[in-house]
């Protein structure tokens, strides 16, 4: 059993009209309860905010902050949803790989480089996209930012050249490079 000394973890994601002061009064009331936040993404997509967070603290803080939760989404406009959970644990030690990739924007991009991943056994561990014109020409262009964590009994050289053959078939530009951390 946790006392309230030792760390529980409590993850929220939470969504709605972006507003000037959100990421304010929701971190306000976040220290208030005596909670940390360990780990956050947070961004404006079209005209929603949406943000997911990993928050830290004793049981006691952890459960204050919860009852307040529906308080505060509709003072901030915001569907919120928080479940509670535990620090990750790898069981085997993987080496983390940063993968770019840049490609004119159609259906499918990041299906297919999931699917790669998938059938590698490799998971996904952070993953942003976005669309942008050309700077030239206007085109539709999409970039995938990831990062992956490749297991030690997994042959990197190998693995990176089939990525690229891969990205090349399917006319992607691709780096597979070692996360610099």
């Amino acid at each position: 059993m946790n006392t309230d000394t030792q760390n529980n973890y409590l993850m929220i994601t939470a969504s709605g009209e972006d507003k000037v002061g959100i990421v304010d009064r929701f971190s306000g009331k976040i220290a208030e309860s005596g909670c940390n936040i360990e780990e956050s993404r947070m961004a404006v997509l079209g005209e929603q905010f949406a943000l997911i967070m990993l928050l830290s603290g004793p049981w006691n803080a952890l459960s204050k902050l919860e009852v307040q939760m529906g308080a505060l989404g509709e003072q901030l406009g915001l569907t919120i949803i928080h479940k509670r959970t535990r620090q990750r644990e790898r069981t085997r030690p993987a080496i983390p790989y940063s993968v770019e990739v840049l490609a004119m924007d159609h259906p499918g991009i990041v299906r297919d480089l999931a699917a790669f991943f998938a059938r590698n056994g490799i998971n996904i561990e952070e993953l942003q996209t976005d669309t942008y014109p050309a700077p030239h020409t206007g085109t539709p262009m999409f970039s995938v930012v990831m990062a992956v964590g490749i297991h030690a009994d997994i042959h990197i050289p190998t693995l990176r050249g089939n990525f690229l053959d891969y990205c090349d078939d399917l006319n992607l530009d691709a780096t597979f490079e070692p996360a610099r951390v």
